[in-house]
């Protein structure tokens, strides 16, 4: 992707993110799209000045909320929704957040169809999952005004890990890790950084042990007990140091890459009854969002090309394999659960398919 494709995308976030009109062209058909959970009245009044918005939502939302009309020969991710005349912004906005299904689980009759920029529809989607909102947008066939413009084509292939590079880096001494050094990554375009911690005289050295660790705000910094990554953090720092040096990488993929926000959406969710995965399901996120490319570009970039993974998850082992690097042994890394997390770590083994 050319450097001027990759920070169209990057703007196009951040222009969404500000509850601004977005452009999304594609070869059949242009969209207009306004981001469901900040829109106002007045915004989306500038969005219909000549069609009436639709909703396009991800099939996994569509799935949670029984929008079973759509064709399936059309083999979309996503579905378009019709809003009748009774559907307002206050309506849309709850068809978009599951914070009130339980509350108001009636939710319909919908009439859905597919719409001819289907490209520029999942770039839509894709654009917010970027941006870490909620995966639904307004959307209008493209009309006058000059917002802000991005290709479908770029937003779809547009990938973090390939333009990724070292910005800085610096010593770190950490308790219980002293001898560590922090490097910095970031997209040349901007975008969320990612941190290394190289341990230890030998943290570079093949094979290095290795740990990919997602922020978790809640259970890293304030000492969640809903989940495990605080111990897991602890401790795979500690086990580093002990085997004399390694690298961990700090990835902010927070919430299996659905953002804060979304993660604590999802946590509301969970304290209704829903387990993690379902909760991410009903946000119409897939039950993890995150990309490993970004860990395998950061490893390469530090001159590693083969790790022992401390892990549980098979899918991160598959991921670097799959991406160049040579995971040469997988090193279990299970915390005891407490009574607040037993049910999240049953979910993660029983559906997720850890290794618990």
């Amino acid at each position: 992707m050319s450097p001027d494709a990759a920070t169209s995308v990057a703007r196009a976030v951040d222009e969404l993110r500000r509850g601004q009109v977005v452009r999304i062209t594609s070869p059949a058909g242009d969209l207009d799209v306004l981001a469901t959970e900040l829109a106002d009245d007045l915004v989306l009044t500038r969005l219909e000045t000549d069609a009436r918005a639709g909703l396009i939502v991800t099939a996994r939302r569509a799935a949670v909320l029984h929008i079973v009309n759509q064709p399936a020969a059309a083999g979309q991710d996503v579905v378009w929704i019709d809003r009748p005349a009774w559907l307002d912004l206050a309506a849309t906005v709850a068809i978009a957040d599951p914070g009130d299904d339980l509350r108001l689980p009636f939710k319909g009759p919908f009439r859905t169809c597919v719409p001819t920029a289907t490209a520029a529809a999942q770039a839509a989607v894709r654009l917010a999952k970027l941006g870490g909102i909620l995966p639904a947008v307004f959307a209008v066939p493209a009309g006058g005004g000059t917002p802000l413009t991005a290709a479908a084509a770029d937003i779809l292939s547009y990938a973090r890990a390939d333009r990724l590079r070292i910005v800085t880096r610096a010593r770190l001494p950490l308790d219980g890790a002293p001898d560590t050094e922090v490097v910095a990554f970031r997209p040349a375009e901007g975008g969320p950084e990612h941190l290394a911690l190289v341990i230890g005289p030998r943290g570079t050295t093949p094979p290095v042990l290795t740990r990919l660790h997602s922020a978790c705000l809640t259970g890293d910094v304030l000492g969640s007990l809903k989940c495990d990554c605080g111990p897991q953090l602890r401790a795979a720092l500690a086990a580093i140091t002990a085997a004399g040096g390694g690298v961990l990488l700090y990835l902010q993929q927070e919430g299996r890459g659905i953002g804060l926000i979304n993660k604590l959406r999802a946590y509301a969710l969970q304290d209704q009854g829903f387990d993690t995965v379902d909760a991410n399901l009903r946000l119409g996120f897939e039950p993890d969002e995150r990309d490993f490319a970004v860990a395998a570009t950061m490893l390469r970039l530090l001159g590693v090309g083969q790790v022992r993974l401390l892990t549980n998850n098979p899918d991160k082992v598959a991921s670097l394999s799959a991406h160049g690097i040579d995971v040469v042994e997988r090193i279990a890394h299970s915390m005891p659960p407490n009574p607040h997390n037993a049910d999240y770590l049953a979910t993660k083994r029983d559906r997720s398919g850890h290794y618990l």
